[in-house]
């Protein structure tokens, strides 16, 4: 494959080393300390942060069950606060679990047990000279997902810049440790180079990012504002486009990574229909696993002209 475009490695400065970067700098530290226990340690590490992010009041809670509540009206109240409960337990474990998707060692990651399913379509797209859209939704495990993945697979990503230099540095560098590339999110020049030389981008399309290039469709039966570059990227590169699910298993099992069947005739004439369509993959994802979904997010933050605010 020829050189790809993207972001270059980012180059450390002196000006890093100031003061007021010390707490950055420690936060680093930390990530990677932790990123250097064992499984089992950290496992239960992330149970406990759990623990105490389910026992601290806070807004996110509050958004949790809103959106719960929206998504799952079948489910009646104590059904809905276990899922809560669940679903705020499970953030603990995110930050574990980005803390080893950043800087664990090669040798630690790939001692995770970890199952992949479906790479027989990755290959077959790839037969035909086609790069590929992974496309998949913010589970909180999506940082350690990608990185175990990309022990079998070259794969880049959608990258969003931190507002903290040093965490900008730092994790940016360790993400093109094993990544092919990492491309800014207004780079679709880049982005549409790389899909046509045959490169495979994993691509989370379900947060409101209060775009312009937005279009409402549904997401759970309720109108979400979701981004239409799926559609477009797809359009542009004549990328396959392959729905990624990732799952953590119960105890220390590990993980079950799924790669499905292209979407067929994709991209369709509409940006709104392959949008929806985009939604609907991503929720089957959710209902799988609810609980290790990203509900904290104010995913219903933009909502349609005339009605009422969700948060």
């Amino acid at each position: 494959m020829p050189t790809m475009p993207g972001m270059s490695r980012p180059a450390f400065h002196r000006s890093l080393l100031a003061p007021r970067h010390w707490p950055a700098w420690l936060g680093v530290a930390t990530i990677w300390l932790i990123a250097r226990l064992p499984q089992s340690v950290l496992m239960w590490l992330g149970r406990r942060l759990g623990a105490l992010v389910l026992r601290v009041p806070s807004a996110r809670k509050r958004i949790a069950a809103a959106n719960l509540a929206l998504c799952f009206p079948e489910l009646d109240a104590g059904a809905r606060t276990r899922l809560v409960d669940a679903n705020l337990r499970d953030i603990g474990l995110m930050l574990v679990e980005f803390a080893l998707g950043w800087m664990g060692s090669d040798r630690r990651i790939a001692a995770i047990p970890t199952r992949i399913e479906g790479l027989e379509h990755l290959e077959a797209a790839r037969a035909q000279g086609r790069g590929v859209l992974l496309v998949g939704g913010h589970f909180s495990h999506l940082e350690l997902c990608a990185r175990l993945v990309s022990q079998r697979i070259r794969i880049a990503g959608m990258y969003r810049r931190m507002d903290s230099t040093v965490f900008e540095w730092a994790v940016l560098r360790a993400r093109l440790d094993y990544a092919d590339a990492m491309f800014d999110k207004d780079d679709i020049r880049g982005t549409v180079k790389y899909l046509r030389n045959g490169g495979t981008l994993w691509y989370a399309p379900d947060q409101d990012m209060r775009s312009k290039d937005t279009v409402f469709a549904p997401f759970f039966g309720v109108p979400a504002a979701t981004i239409t570059a799926t559609h477009h990227l797809a359009r542009m590169s004549g990328a396959k486009v392959i729905p990624f699910f990732h799952r953590r298993l119960p105890g220390n099992q590990g993980y079950v990574l799924r790669l499905g069947a292209p979407l067929e005739d994709f991209p369709g004439p509409a940006a709104e229909a392959d949008t929806a369509r985009v939604n609907a993959c991503i929720e089957q994802m959710v209902r799988e696993a609810p609980e290790q979904y990203l509900w904290v997010h104010k995913r219903f933050k933009t909502r349609p002209p005339g009605a009422p605010a969700i948060y």
